[in-house]
C-alpha cells in the first residue's frame, strides 16, 4: 500500500540491487527471524525461537521491491552490514512481565485520570453529559481494547499500534500511527509532572512549590529507575498502582456516607441550549463536548502493548492483561465519578483540581478520609507518570529501530534498557513541562493525538482482517470487524471533540504531526530498516501475498 522499506542486504549507491529468490512460504503468524538472533532471549519473549514452525527466509522479499520504492542503504550502514549485531545492541529482556505485572501497568497508564481532571467535564455538559461521554469512550475504549488484544498476539512487538498500522496500512500508516502514540506518550508524563508539582506544594512537603526542581526530581529519579531494568521498573509500578486503587477505595468507602442523588445534578440549566434540563444543563451538544473528559477514565490503557517484547508469552498474557486492566478501570469510574459528584454536587467539584478530596470537605474543612486521599492521591500521579514514561520510551525505541527515527534512540543499555529512548523524551518532557507550565493545554494536545492514534489501529483491526482472513490469531476480537467499526467511529467523533473543547490545542497538535511528516517524507522513509521485527512482519505479508497471486 505504501513504501517499503530498505532491505539491509540491498547494494548500495545506484547499483541495480539483485533479485532475490522465490521463498517457501512461510508459516503465517509466525515471528521474524530476525527477532530471534540475540542469545540472551528469555522464554516466550519474541527473541525465543517459536515452538514449531518454520523459519522464515531474510530474503522473503524481492529486493527489486525496495528499489522501486525508492529506498535504499547507506553506505556503510551498520544494519544493512550486519542487521544481527544491529538488533542485538537494539534488544529489550524478554520475559521480565507476566499478566500481573502487564495488568498493574496497564491500571497505572489510568489511575491519576480517576483522582483528577475528568471533573472538568461537568462544566462542559454536566452529570448527564458527562454520564453518557464516558459510557461511551469506556464503549469506545471496550471496543479498542478487545480489537487490539488480537493484533497484539497476531503482531508481538514494542511498536504496538505503530506495528499493527505497519502491516495493514504501509509505512505512511504506521509512521502517522506511531507519532500520533509518541505525542500521547511525551506530553502526558510532561502535564503530569506539573500536577505532582501543585500537589507536593498544596501538602506542603518539604517546603517545596510546584516548578523546575520538582519536575527535575520526577524525571530524575524515575528515569533513573528504567535505567536500571524493566522487571523492578514494572513491580514497582504494581506496588505505587496498588496503593492508588486502594486508596480510591477508601475514597469510594467515605464518599457514599456523604451521597445524595440530589447532588448530582445541581448545576443550573443553560438557557436556550437544545435538549437542555436538570440532567443535561448544557444540552445535547454538552455530551460531545464532554468527550474528552470522558476518556480521562480510561486514557492509556491501550498502551499495554507496547510490553509486548518484554511479556512472557505475549500471545496469551497481553489479550489476558488487557482485559483485566480494562474491567479495573471499569469499576473505578462508575464508583469514583458516581459518588465523588454526589458526596458533595456537580456544581462545587467541576472547576477544582482535587475533586476527591473536596468532596470529602463538604463544610470547606479537612476530615481525616480527605487527609489520606490528599496525601496517598499523590501515588496515583506517580504510577501514572511512571508508566507512561515507560510507554513513551518503548514507543520511541520501536520507531527507532526501524529507522523511521534516529537509529540512536532505540540502542539499549547492558541491563535491555533503551537508554537514550528514556533520556531525550525526559528531557523534552521536563523542558516543556518547566518552560509552559500549562498541564491542562498539554493534555488536550496529548488527547488530539490519541484519538488519531485510536482511528488508525481500529482501522489497521478492520484492513487485517479483510485482507488477511487466514492469518492466524490467537486470539480473537469479539464482534470481529463490528467491534473495531465501532472503536473506529468512536475515536474519529472524540477527535472532531477535541476542537469543541480546545481548538488551539488542536492546533498545536496539527503542527507537530505536520513538521513529523515532513521529516518523514524528505528523509527517513529512504532509511528505513527492513530487519526490524515490524517491518519484517510487513515484509512476510507481503511475500505470501505475492506467492498467494503467482
Amino acid at each position: 500500500m505504501a513504501d517499503g522499506p530498505e532491505r539491509t542486504s540491498a547494494p548500495t549507491g545506484g547499483d541495480e540491487p539483485r533479485r532475490a529468490g522465490r521463498p517457501a512460504t512461510p508459516e503465517r503468524g509466525t515471528p521474524p527471524a530476525a527477532t530471534r538472533a540475540p542469545a540472551h532471549a528469555g522464554p516466550g519473549s519474541l527473541n525465543a525461537p517459536p515452538a514449531g514452525g518454520p523459519s522464515p527466509a531474510r530474503g522473503a522479499v524481492p529486493a527489486a521491491r525496495a528499489a522501486a520504492d525508492g529506498t535504499g542503504a547507506e553506505p556503510g550502514d551498520p544494519a544493512a552490514a550486519d542487521p544481527t549485531a544491529y538488533l542485538e545492541r537494539r534488544a529489550l529482556r524478554g520475559g521480565s512481565a507476566g499478566p500481573l505485572l502487564l495488568t498493574g501497568l496497564g491500571v497505572a497508564y489510568v489511575v491519576s485520570g480517576d483522582f483528577s481532571g475528568w471533573n472538568a467535564g461537568l462544566s462542559e455538559g454536566g452529570f448527564g453529559g458527562l454520564a453518557i461521554a464516558a459510557a461511551l469512550m469506556g464503549l469506545m475504549y471496550t471496543c479498542l481494547v478487545l480489537s487490539l488484544a488480537e493484533l497484539a498476539a497476531v503482531l508481538p512487538t514494542a511498536g504496538g499500534g505503530y506495528g499493527f498500522a505497519r502491516r495493514a496500512l504501509g509505512t505512511w500508516g504506521g509512521f502517522l500511527t506511531g507519532t500520533a502514540i509518541l505525542i500521547e506518550y511525551v506530553l502526558t508524563p510532561a502535564a503530569v509532572a506539573l500536577f505532582i508539582g501543585e500537589y507536593v506544594e498544596s501538602l506542603g512537603l518539604f517546603g517545596l512549590e510546584s516548578g523546575w526542581p520538582v519536575y527535575l526530581v520526577c524525571y530524575g529519579l524515575f528515569v533513573g529507575l528504567h535505567l536500571w531494568g524493566v522487571g523492578e521498573a514494572l513491580r514497582f509500578i504494581l506496588v505505587v498502582t496498588a496503593v492508588a486503587v486502594a486508596t480510591l477505595v477508601v475514597f469510594v468507602g467515605a464518599a457514599v456516607t456523604e451521597f445524595s442523588a440530589s447532588r448530582l445534578h445541581d448545576i443550573p440549566v443553560g438557557g436556550g441550549a437544545l435538549g437542555a434540563g436538570s440532567w443535561l444543563p448544557f444540552g445535547l451538544l454538552g455530551i460531545w463536548a464532554a468527550f474528552p473528559f470522558g476518556m480521562w477514565f480510561f486514557l492509556g490503557v491501550e498502551g499495554v502493548p507496547l510490553a509486548a517484547e518484554e511479556a512472557r508469552d505475549p500471545a496469551r498474557t497481553l489479550p489476558r492483561a488487557m482485559a483485566w486492566s480494562l474491567g479495573v478501570l471499569v469499576l473505578l469510574a462508575l464508583a469514583t465519578f458516581v459518588t465523588a459528584t454526589g458526596a458533595r454536587g456537580a456544581a462545587a467539584i467541576a472547576e477544582v483540581g482535587d475533586p476527591l478530596v473536596q468532596a470529602l470537605q463538604p463544610h470547606g474543612e479537612p476530615t481525616t478520609a480527605s487527609r489520606i486521599v490528599n496525601y496517598a492521591g499523590l501515588t496515583g500521579l506517580v504510577a501514572s507518570f511512571f508508566s507512561l514514561v515507560y510507554a513513551g520510551s518503548r514507543q520511541l525505541f520501536a520507531l527507532s529501530r526501524a529507522g523511521y527515527l534516529p537509529r540512536a534512540l532505540s540502542l539499549t543499555n547492558r541491563r535491555k534498557a533503551p537508554y537514550l529512548g528514556l533520556l531525550v523524551p525526559g528531557a523534552l518532557g521536563f523542558a516543556l513541562a518547566a518552560a509552559s507550565g500549562e498541564g491542562a493545554r498539554m493534555l488536550n494536545v496529548a488527547v488530539f493525538g490519541a484519538t488519531i492514534s485510536y482511528a488508525l489501529m481500529a482501522l489497521s483491526h478492520l484492513v487485517l482482517r479483510r485482507r488477511e482472513p487466514r492469518l492466524h490469531r490467537p486470539y480473537r476480537t469479539p464482534g470481529g470487524a463490528l467491534t473495531s467499526a465501532v472503536a473506529l467511529v468512536l475515536a474519529c467523533a472524540a477527535l472532531v471533540a477535541t476542537f469543541l473543547v480546545d481548538p488551539r490545542a488542536a492546533l498545536i497538535a496539527l503542527g507537530v504531526y505536520g513538521a513529523a511528516l515532513l521529516y518523514f517524507a524528505c528523509y527517513s522513509r529512504h532509511r528505513l530498516v527492513a530487519s526490524a521485527p515490524e517491518e519484517e512482519f510487513a515484509a512476510l505479508a507481503a511475500a505470501e501475498a505475492t506467492l498467494t497471486r503467482d
